[in-house]
């Protein structure tokens, strides 16, 4: 895996990593061993966590170990409560201001509850305020939070906050003081909005828990559509098959405990229920060994216990306070093994099973990527030619044919290469289109032939639309769309349903705001409208020759126009000056050396942040030193920050992402996970070159803040990163958002604390909001959350992205006995799918972003006043400037040395 990833798959949260590497462990709760199912590796039903004990020493050799106590954690969970209650009085004071008769006496079933509100009208009230932008549920979740908190008590303390006339709460009795200054007056409405924001994060969490408390057969469908949709993404059961996940809704159960320490079961004990860690952590202890490992957040235990109708073979401790747990127990664990056998079909040829279906439920059906869900069975694995003669059989077709296509025929067309290379895809469906039936009459026959032709056709519009111009890069697949233009082409019935597919398609791409083709083209030409806008950046592709840039030890260079993918052998091959035995070698701006293997490809494109190629012999290899480019910036652009508005310079960041995202096509994430080795005459370049710019970003921050000797400027540029954030968040470009979030939240950053000091309370508060929305915990879900409000289009969080598919990917065969597993193609799809959907609206970038939040918080202190403007700074301020200083940010990402430059400002 290519050594990029500085911060690809390790999600930096300041300098707590949460680091994703290749040999992390992944555990998965599989129902069945060696059924279409099992997505276990190696098909083991126990945690993956527990096969990896780690070495015991006479410290840790203990049957009960005991965290120490964290003080830190403490502060956190106060400093989180506090929160809470400043939230709650500026609701409180909202609710008595604006509806004070909502709180008055009730009588119920011959009972005076005294000045209290029913839980509808608290609902109402809420959406109300919010001018109707919540949902019902999601002011439940809110006023959870308050009763999770203690602040807002039902009348009979009961825990679960209810949606109905008569149930009744009271605020509790603690002061709440509502007189307020002048100034204070004026900035309510923008503390009540923060409180608000702070409040719909928290309140998911909350009302999951509410729900999760209830027992099972009081849950309503809404109640278990929201549990299907949490079990998405716990690690534990993120990769079960729908129908599963919907089974488990039904049953799971919550379970809490509150003192670390508390022993779960014990070794030898019945196994009673099967466990996932939904919050806090839990230590496996065996007799003999002693501690063996922990477990975390989103990691299952206690299956093969009830599988095998075994003892337990471990005994589990709470390792922290307040840890909870999802709870499947026993009977219901049985039972979901035998619906999954019950609703499963195997076809076999031959004697061996050559298709394995499930029964697809109302629910699958409705959420297998929106319309055109219509098969009653679920391909789970078969052999590829099998899946794909399945497949065509779902394909149905109308008048014109252009009906929406099954999303099962995308799921395969976009995976197709990890199973099926094109070449044998295009012979496989040259074979169905000229295959014959045997039986029936001769106008059944021709019928039949005419109905999997126009399938046939149909299919390839779709893997046209999907791959767009990448399939030229493959001779033999231009071939067959050539070969197969010109027989549809003598066919009337089939030519006028393929020329209306490709002209509905151009028009679908026009509407897009795709570039019309200005010269003439065959009405049949499959890539109709699909060449590249002029003045965007271009895509690389697999067969372009890119800048090589060779440095030797005394820093000199050469540069050599080579193909994308060049070997090193090729490199060393084309410096014809070089004499033998030399290596090639990559070195990052802290001096770390790698020797290049002479099969490695793609070196170029390849490269991390400041990191660059150097040849040179083996005796000379510790004598190599950075370059003073790689260094980084010895000054800031302070001067040049101040002369440009952060809407403006938000607005190119996002403009530039934009062209990159564009420019990175889907199948990039699937060659990138599965490596070069299955895909070497592909390219993941555009991926590669969309990834190094989070990091840039990210260290462009830092950078600029660690140069930054006055303080008062500092803090003006702190100030002014955040205002960036807020405009990249409402410009719905989430991957830079995130990473000058990430730039804020590091280390270097975080120590300067009197720039924080000197950034206005209103901006911290801000930035705490939004600090909420990097945190890992349950495989980030506050940011999964955040994103499942926006609409398309908006550039996704590209690491997270490639984490989830490296997960399935390593987590699942890509073979169940001999058949393609595809329902693991299937997840990958999905996972690719986002991409697509983040694109299929078009984009226009802002120059100035509607008044919001940004101007709330930023209204009072102007960068530059319009009579101070010099003629420099308009020069600065033009949109040709700021777009050319977004694009070569000059950054530090050296962390040790940004640490030490932080150390030297502020002591």
């Amino acid at each position: 895996m290519s050594a990029l990833l500085t911060f690809e798959l390790a999600l930096c949260l300041s300098d707590r990593l949460f680091v994703y590497s290749s040999s992390t462990s992944i555990s998965f709760f599989s129902l069945s061993t060696g059924s279409p199912q099992t997505m276990c590796p190696e098909d083991t039903l126990i945690s993956s966590a527990l096969l990896r004990p780690r070495r015991i020493t006479p410290e840790n050799n203990t049957m009960t170990p005991l965290p120490d106590t964290v003080d830190t954690q403490d502060t956190m969970k106060q400093f989180l409560s506090d929160r809470i209650m400043k939230a709650a009085k500026a609701l409180y004071s909202a609710l008595i201001e604006r509806s004070p008769g909502l709180i008055r006496d009730r009588k119920h079933h011959l009972r005076t509850h005294r000045l209290c509100c029913s839980g509808k009208e608290l609902v109402d009230w809420l959406i109300r305020l919010n001018e109707g932008s919540q949902s019902r549920s999601q002011a439940v979740g809110i006023w959870q939070v308050l009763v999770d908190e203690g602040i807002l008590i039902h009348v009979k303390q009961e825990l679960n906050f209810q949606d109905r006339d008569t149930q009744f709460y009271r605020f509790t009795d603690m002061e709440f003081d509502l007189s307020q200054s002048a100034e204070e007056k004026d900035s309510k409405e923008e503390e009540l909005q923060e409180s608000l924001s702070l409040l719909g994060q928290m309140g998911p969490d909350a009302l999951l828990t509410m729900i999760l408390r209830k027992p099972p057969n009081q849950r309503s469908a809404e109640d278990l559509e929201v549990i299907y949709e949490e079990l998405m993404h716990i690690k534990a059961a993120a990769h079960l098959s729908t129908s599963v996940r919907k089974e488990l809704a039904a049953v799971v159960a919550f379970e809490s405990h509150n003192k670390a320490g508390t022993v779960l079961f014990s070794q030898g004990d019945k196994g009673t229920s099967w466990y996932i860690i939904w919050k806090g952590s839990v230590n496996v202890i065996t007799h003999g060994k002693g501690l063996v490992t922990t477990l975390h957040e989103g990691e299952d235990f206690g299956q093969l216990a009830l599988v095998n109708d075994a003892p337990r073979a471990a005994t589990i401790i709470m390792r922290e306070d307040n840890c909870h747990f999802l709870r499947v127990d026993k009977q219901d664990f049985i039972r979901i093994l035998k619906d999954v056998e019950a609703n499963t079909v195997r076809l076999e040829e031959h004697g061996k099973a050559v298709l394995v279906l499930e029964k697809s439920s109302g629910l699958e059906l409705t959420n297998q990527s929106g319309a055109g869900g219509s098969s009653k069975y679920t391909v789970m694995s078969g052999t590829p030619e099998k899946i794909l003669e399945h497949l065509l059989d779902t394909v149905k077709l109308d008048t014109n044919g252009s009906e929406p296509i099954d999303p099962s025929v995308s799921d395969f067309l976009l995976t197709h290469q990890v199973f099926i290379p094109s070449t044998q895809l295009c012979t496989a469906l040259l074979n169905h289109y000229y295959a014959e039936p045997s039986e029936g009459s001769e106008l059944e026959k021709a019928a039949y032939a005419l109905n999997t032709k126009q399938k046939i056709v149909k299919l390839v519009v779709q893997w046209v639309s999907l791959y767009g111009l990448s399939l030229t890069d493959n001779p033999s697949v231009v071939a067959f769309l050539e070969s197969l233009r010109k027989v549809v082409a003598s066919e009337s019935r089939l030519y006028a349903m393929l020329r209306e597919q490709l002209k509905e398609r151009r028009k679908k791409m026009l509407d897009n705001c795709h570039q019309p083709c200005v010269k003439q083209h065959d009405e049949l030409d499959w890539f109709l409208g699909y060449e590249s806008p002029v003045g965007k950046c271009r895509a690389i592709k697999v067969n372009d020759k890119v800048l090589h840039e060779i440095f030797r030890p005394d820093h000199t260079f050469v540069c050599l126009m080579l193909p994308v993918n060049s070997s090193v052998r090729d490199i060393m091959e084309a410096m014809t000056s070089s004499s033998g035995g030399n290596i090639l070698v990559k070195m990052n701006s802290s001096g770390d050396r790698e020797q290049l293997k002479l099969e490695a490809r793609a070196v170029s494109t390849s490269l991390g942040l400041n990191e660059r190629l150097f040849l040179c012999s083996a005796s000379q290899v510790d004598k190599l030193t950075p370059l003073k480019e790689q260094l980084g910036p010895e000054l800031n652009s302070m001067d040049t920050l101040e002369q440009m508005c952060a809407k403006d310079i938000a607005s190119q960041l996002t403009s530039y992402d934009w062209e990159l995202f564009t420019a990175m096509h889907e199948t990039e994430l699937l060659y990138y996970v599965f490596g070069r080795d299955k895909f070497p005459n592909t390219t993941t370049a555009n991926l590669e070159r969309f990834m190094r710019r989070f990091n840039e970003v990210q260290y462009w921050v830092v950078t600029e803040l660690c140069l930054c000797v006055e303080l008062a400027k500092r803090a003006a540029l702190l100030k002014k990163f955040i205002k960036i954030a807020t405009v990249l968040k409402e410009q719905k470009n989430v991957n830079s958002f995130l990473a000058v979030m990430f730039g804020l939240t590091n280390s270097a950053v975080t120590r300067l604390y009197k720039t924080w000091e000197r950034v206005p309370n209103k901006t911290r508060r801000i930035f705490t909001t939004y600090e909420r929305i990097l945190d890992p915990a349950r495989n980030h879900r506050a940011y999964r959350l955040a994103v499942a409000k926006l609409s398309p289009p908006y550039i996704p969080f590209m690491p997270l992205i490639l984490k989830d598919m490296t997960f399935i990917h390593e987590g699942n065969k890509n073979y169940t006995n001999t058949l393609v597993n595809f329902e693991k193609m299937r997840m990958i799809a999905r996972t690719m799918k986002i991409v697509t959907d983040c694109r299929s609206q078009p984009y226009s970038v802002p120059s100035s972003p509607q008044k919001g939040l940004t101007e709330r918080m930023f209204l009072d202190t102007p960068a530059i006043r319009l009579s101070t403007y010099s003629d420099q700074s308009l020069t600065l301020r033009s949109t040709s400037n700021i777009r050319h200083y977004v694009q070569n940010l000059k950054v530090i990402d050296n962390q040790r040395k940004l640490t030490q430059m932080s150390r030297d400002i502020e002591h």
